[in-house]
């Protein structure tokens, strides 16, 4: 049989990394499979029975990367990762202004020993600086060539190295070129990107963490004598009876023993509307308990519960790859001796031609700034950003970097229901037939009652004109609903069978004020009003639309036909992540929309997603992007926003291929100072940034 061990590797920083480890470790004895989720640094081995954690540390090691078994981190461990990144960021950004301000005094003409003075000045702050901010390149490099392997940082750091210990040279003899700003530069670009990553890293994490956090720390277990006693969720374990009081929220998956109420499990289904249930119903970890105190035997507990089975597949779902991963994995293993190479065969030629040690050092330096893949790397997230700025005014958030890169490239919608496409909660239909005395009775009972539709009845009323009536022996039944005396007379709010009237839908309730005629109260969940536009607006963009739903066929039925579009109801959120992992095996690119904790996994595995501003944490944390109005048609903006920014991305690809083409042969001929190749790196940059600019009027 086979075995999955998880191992937490913090020191993964690239696609080079990724791809060493999956190669490496994968080759080892009794290993099946490795996979990197660069997300969480963590890696999952697939291996034999035999093979134990000990032993894959131990090869992780012998790669060239330390690793512990994965037992939970401490939550807030990728914040402080970010922290001191940005601190280093800061360093890098605060001596690039300085030295470059004492630099255009040297490049103005400065002689003699005012350009030594500027020169020495610029020592004294570059130096520090490089130590400190450059800290997560040397030790990456570091460590790989400990272990006899290379990675991207390896080039930065020889780079950087190279141009202060060089700069320093040409300090001491008094010589005209010095080179730390083009160092310090480098370093402030290459932490920028650090710190970005870090982030939506982090942000990647909180999905996971916000759905666990949706069951409660422990719950009240029955012992056989009757007593109660407080135990932690780790301690729950099949075959124990909790009592879950009205209002809370269930610790662990099981079935009622006692008792009868509603629960709110739209983290299952997405329904807005409660499920009533009865002895021998089954109820999930993180539902709610509604109305009245239930006795629940535990039948899965911790780990083997349902929320903690959708935390997973969110987890799995976020390490897959996408396509530009992978380039970017083969590009890692190519880069780094490429670079090495070429600065390797100029400081030969140059030697062999006579040229001397410091000359042929300073070209081979030039060679390592000017191939820098500042531009290349800036490529796509200058574009992502200020796409990510246009799109922000039209009401569209984005969270991860690459989210416009897979949405330009979704070819079909899936639109879960409740919350998404309609407005996620109940809204009375037609006009309420009631007495003014009625609707006092009516107020005065739906404010006695959490129910959803209760809640409803209560907007339906119009407050300012109407007071809640004085009623006595108020009560609510588990299940059915509430009832008081008014005025000696018995008023009944609750399921409609039990009003005494039969249900016209699913959605309905009833109201009675005996001895009246009792009142059918039907409610909906009414679409939102732009879905129809935006629905034709996919459609025009050439994308196909369908709903996934965990609600009834029937209501699911109802919308898709309204809107023209087909429709799948009764999806468990396993059922959700299993269609969209069939459909991204057929090679369809899905765009998930959807905003409940059920939706949390179809989020994540889908090929990108989106979520209203008005979505569950897990929602808002698992989605790649956001709306924050009520305007369902800001997703069709944001498709089309994101085709045009990739347009924009390979253009800046062209751009920044181009200026290696021109600038590393001259680089390799002498042509290039260490200065020029910074100012060109710079340059190359900027060009780049330039032109993703002209996606400000991207959402107009």
């Amino acid at each position: 049989m086979n075995a999955v061990t998880t191992l937490s590797v913090p020191g993964i920083h690239c696609a080079g990394c990724i791809s060493k480890i999956e190669r490496e470790l994968g080759r080892a004895d009794g290993v099946i499979d490795a996979r990197v989720n660069f997300t969480s640094k963590r890696v999952r081995v697939t291996h034999v029975d035999s093979v134990v954690a000990e032993a894959l540390r131990v090869e992780l090691e012998r790669i060239g990367f330390a690793a512990h078994p994965f037992l939970g981190e401490a939550e807030g461990s990728a914040n402080q990762e970010t922290r001191a990144l940005v601190k280093y960021l800061a360093v890098a950004g605060f001596a690039a202004m300085n030295v470059m301000l004492l630099s255009v005094s040297v490049w103005s003409g400065a002689e003699g020993a005012t350009r030594q003075l500027f020169h020495w000045l610029s020592a004294l702050i570059a130096l520090p600086a490089v130590a400190y901010a450059g800290q997560p390149f040397f030790r990456s490099a570091a460590r790989a060539l400990r272990h006899g392997r290379t990675n991207m940082d390896v080039p930065i750091s020889i780079g950087v190295a190279l141009a202060c210990a060089s700069s320093l040279y040409e300090v001491i003899v008094w010589g005209r070129h010095a080179y730390f700003d083009g160092a310090v530069m480098l370093l402030f670009f290459l932490l920028a990107g650090r710190v970005l990553d870090s982030v939506m890293r982090a942000r990647a994490q909180d999905g996971v963490a916000a759905l666990l956090r949706q069951t409660p720390p422990g719950a009240y277990v029955l012992a056989a004598d009757g007593s109660q006693q407080w135990r932690t969720a780790q301690e729950l374990a099949p075959g124990m009876r909790l009592l879950v009081a009205a209002g809370e929220r269930l610790a662990a998956d099981g079935v009622i023993e006692a008792g009868s109420s509603s629960v709110d499990s739209a983290l299952v289904t997405g329904e807005s509307v409660p499920e009533t249930v009865l002895p021998g119903a089954r109820v999930l970890a993180g539902t709610i308990n509604l109305d009245a105190p239930l006795t629940v035997k535990v039948t899965a507990a911790g780990e083997n519960t349902a929320i903690a089975d959708i935390a997973r597949l969110m987890e799995a779902a976020g390490g897959a790859k996408s396509r530009y991963m992978r380039i970017a994995d083969r590009a890692a293993r190519i880069y780094a001796p490429a670079v090495h190479s070429l600065a390797a065969a100029s400081f030969g030629f140059w030697m062999f031609a006579g040229a001397g040690l410091h000359q042929s050092v300073t070209i081979a330096v030039a060679v390592l700034i000017i191939t820098c893949p500042c531009a290349l790397g800036l490529a796509v997230p200058v574009a992502q950003v200020v796409a990510s700025g246009a799109l922000m005014r039209r009401g569209v958030l984005i969270k991860d970097g690459s989210a416009l890169e897979r949405l330009a490239e979704a070819d079909l919608v899936l639109l879960d229901k409740t919350g998404t496409l309609t407005c996620g909660r109940p809204e009375l239909v037609g006009i309420l037939q009631l007495t003014s005395e009625e609707r006092g009775v009516a107020l005065a009972l739906a404010g006695a009652s959490r129910h959803p539709l209760a809640l409803a009845l209560a907007r339906a009323i119009d407050v300012g004109s109407t007071s809640p009536a004085a009623l006595g022996d108020i009560r609510e039944v588990a299940g059915q609903g509430v009832e008081g005396r008014f005025q000696g007379r018995v008023a009944r709010l609750g399921r409609p069978d039990w009003v005494g009237v039969p249900a016209g839908t699913a959605m309905a309730s009833a109201f009675v004020l005996e001895p009246g005629s009792p009142h059918l109260l039907e409610f909906r969940d009414a679409l939102r009003t732009d879905a129809p536009d935006a629905i034709n607006r996919l459609h025009g963009l050439g994308l196909s639309s369908r709903i996934l739903s965990g609600d009834r066929p029937e209501v699911v039925a109802q919308v898709a036909a309204t809107l023209g579009i087909n429709g799948e109801a009764g999806l468990s959120p396993q059922a959700k992540f299993a269609r969209i992992e069939q459909l991204v095996g057929e090679g369809r690119f899905p765009l998930m929309v959807g905003d409940g904790l059920n939706d949390g996994p179809a989020l994540k595995a889908a090929h990108v997603s989106i979520a209203p501003a008005s979505a569950s944490d897990v929602g808002q944390t698992a989605a790649d992007l956001l709306f924050l109005g009520d305007d369902l048609v800001a997703i069709p903006i944001a498709v089309a926003a994101a085709r045009r920014t990739m347009r924009v991305v390979r253009q800046n690809f062209v751009l920044a291929i181009g200026y290696n083409l021109l600038a590393v042969p001259l680089a390799m001929l002498g042509m290039v100072t260490p200065l020029i190749a910074a100012l060109a790196m710079s340059g190359s940059s900027i060009l780049v940034v330039l032109n993703a600019l002209r996606l400000k009027s991207i959402a107009r």
